[in-house]
């Protein structure tokens, strides 16, 4: 057997769910990898923690206001390494959005808490009476007609074993699929609903009245990243209702199929949080999945989204 062979029957007892499985080195990664090694940035350093996704940073504090040269240069690093993690950074509410707004307007979310005097910080506070419902690969709110391009989410008091959220990088993803795949997909466009997460157990009146409020939108299947040109996947099962064009039995077999792609160790980084950490991710390149195996354990986090452009192939 080669040092990267696909294998499309089952290996001894194990089914592969009708997708081939690749076996050995994942050697679309190498190329990204080794570019990303070789960055070096003027206002803060940077270390690689993930194959292709994912750079602790150091020599930045968040908690004072940035000038615009230090703004520019972590949006570029955030284009080049998907997500970036800053360590002891002691936010207040108001720095952590003055923080934000440093990229962009920033969204206001219509179903979700927020914090009390910061209405464009979503508060997510789980523990013993409130558990942790987010374990499933996402971008988030693909149900609006300009989702975020990215979001900053700042730990303010974390559970100390578990609670982990992992990234998966969607480039990769992408690439990983097989030439026969990638033709199909292409020019496909998804169904992305609102109800599908926020309107379970509302009535049928309720969910109708939802979405009058946040009509479904279209948006490509495979997607153009707007500022690097990238192809990546855009659709997750949390909030992807179905394919253009393709019954409902044939749109979950896609959706499924495709979702799995994040699935991939190889494509994942896995942040742990401490108090004080700060996550921002570009909410077109990764999709995140925040692991609910703390409870009853505390977890608090916060998280400001920064509003995008539409997408696009």
């Amino acid at each position: 057997m080669s040092a990267s062979t696909t294998l499309t029957a089952p290996i001894g007892p194990f089914p592969l769910f009708g997708y081939p499985l690749v076996v050995g080195p994942y050697g679309h990664l190498r190329a990204e990898r080794d570019r990303l090694r070789g960055l070096r940035w003027q206002h803060f350093d940077a270390r690689l923690v993930g194959a292709t996704l994912g750079a602790e940073i150091s020599g930045v504090d968040l908690t004072v206001e940035q000038p615009a040269e230090v703004i520019a240069e972590i949006t570029q690093a955030l284009h080049d390494y998907k997500v970036l993690f800053f360590r002891d950074q002691p936010l207040t509410p108001a720095q952590h959005v003055r923080f934000a707004r440093g990229f962009g307007e920033l969204e206001i979310h219509p179903a979700l808490a927020a914090s009390a005097d910061q209405p464009e910080l979503v508060r997510f506070e789980k523990g013993d009476n409130m558990v942790g419902v987010e374990n499933a690969w996402h971008h988030d709110v693909t149900w609006r007609e300009r989702p975020s391009l990215g979001a900053i989410l700042h730990a303010v008091d974390v559970p100390e074993i578990g609670g982990d959220t992992l990234f998966a990088d969607m480039y990769a993803a992408h690439d990983s699929l097989d030439d026969e795949t990638r033709a199909e997909i292409d020019t496909l466009d998804a169904v992305h609903d609102f109800t599908r997460a926020f309107g379970r157990g509302a009535s049928p009146e309720q969910q109708e009245q939802l979405r009058k409020q946040h009509p479904s939108v279209v948006h490509p299947v495979v997607a153009k990243h707007a500022v690097t040109g990238r192809k990546h996947l855009y659709v997750n099962r949390i909030f992807t209702e179905g394919i253009v064009g393709y019954d409902e039995s044939r749109s979950r077999e896609l959706i499924d199929r495709l979702a799995r792609r994040a699935d991939a160790p190889e494509h994942q980084v896995r942040l742990k949080w401490e108090p004080d950490t700060v996550a921002f991710w570009d909410n077109r390149a990764v999709q995140h999945y925040a692991a609910s195996d703390y409870w009853p354990q505390r977890r608090v986090v916060e998280r400001a989204s920064i509003i995008g452009p539409r997408p696009s192939r």
